[in-house]
């Protein structure tokens, strides 16, 4: 049997899982749909998806609508004779216009163990709340976010240092293999749909840069984890100093003890010696191990205070 499959993705997540459907010989893949170029970087050049630029050079049909489930475009998947559609981190909302349109439906590649972190940023969430563990789902797609049901699941350990674009690598590469299993029991017909318990969801909200400015009366554990969760976007930031008007990006750091220095304020500075400067939190500090400046490459803790004007005492915001 030969599936007739459509791949919708973007991000650089679904890389692993559009190579595993090209290597299959059931699969006629007829397309790829990934989002239109878009303005990136200072520079505000136009740039192609991940997804856009992994398959260039392997003969594949390329599509990118502004909105997947636009009448025109629909009407261009009719002519495909879809019987199954792939999504994965796509980064638009399906329709029922589309959801309806393959025989066998459309299927998702999800970064969390649903019904928990439903949403855009899972992965970055899941790490910024202090999780031990999280996963992957694949679900049939409904137009309800992230709500349709589940066809398999399987879990993997974060890591007490992993950050979010580390463990991305590692769950791109589940998601794929999770995948072609529930490829396989499709083919087979011998899918078990598995609903889910909306009282349980919760939520990955759309990352946005203030997301990471820090706030130094969370405590030094808190702080930790979204240094890691936001990392490689937004990145945790904050001001380099009372009224210094300067940017400091915040890029690792581990959890100290803050030696009895109760009267100090959240965000000052209680050490400025060593591999780099120590600051009190709500709850401990945190030692700033790798650090960039605004306009300036990423530096450790140690060449940072070497290079920089920072004393005990000095406030950062």
């Amino acid at each position: 049997m030969h599936m007739r499959v459509v791949f919708m993705g973007s991000a650089e997540f679904a890389c692993p899982s559009i190579d595993a459907l090209i290597v299959r010989p059931d699969v006629n893949l007829l397309a790829v749909v990934t989002q239109p170029e878009r303005e990136k970087g200072r520079g505000r050049k136009c740039a192609r998806s991940p997804v856009h630029e992994h398959v260039i050079g392997l003969g594949l049909p390329v599509l990118t609508p502004e909105r997947v489930s636009s009448p025109d475009f629909v009407a261009e998947l009719k002519e495909l004779h879809v019987d199954l559609i792939v999504v994965v981190a796509y980064g638009q909302i399906l329709r029922s216009n589309v959801i309806e349109l393959p025989a066998k439906g459309c299927v998702n590649v999800h970064a969390s163990l649903l019904p928990k972190y439903r949403g855009a940023a899972p992965i970055q969430w899941a790490i910024a709340n202090g999780e031990h563990t999280t996963g992957v789902t694949t679900m049939f797609i409904v137009e309800q976010l992230d709500a349709g049901d589940m066809i398999m699941q399987a879990e993997m350990r974060i890591e007490d240092d992993d950050t979010a674009g580390l463990l991305l690598g590692r769950l791109a590469g589940l998601g794929a293999r999770l995948l072609v299993e529930s490829l396989d029991g499709i083919m087979a017909g011998a899918v078990s749909r598995v609903r889910q318990i909306d009282s349980d969801a919760t939520y990955a909200a759309r990352l946005k840069k203030e997301d990471g400015r820090i706030d130094w009366t969370m405590g030094a554990r808190r702080i930790y984890d979204r240094v890691r969760g936001f990392n490689p976007w937004p990145m945790c930031w904050c001001e380099a100093g009372t009224g210094s008007g300067h940017l400091l990006r915040i890029l690792k750091v581990a959890v100290e003890q803050d030696d009895g220095a109760g009267s100090s304020a959240c965000g000052q500075i209680l050490s400025a010696e060593g591999a780099g400067p120590v600051v009190k939190t709500g709850a401990g500090a945190v030692r700033l191990i790798e650090v960039q400046p605004e306009g300036s490459r990423p530096m450790d803790g140690a060449s940072y205070l070497r290079g920089h004007r920072l004393a005990v005492g000095d406030v950062l915001k």
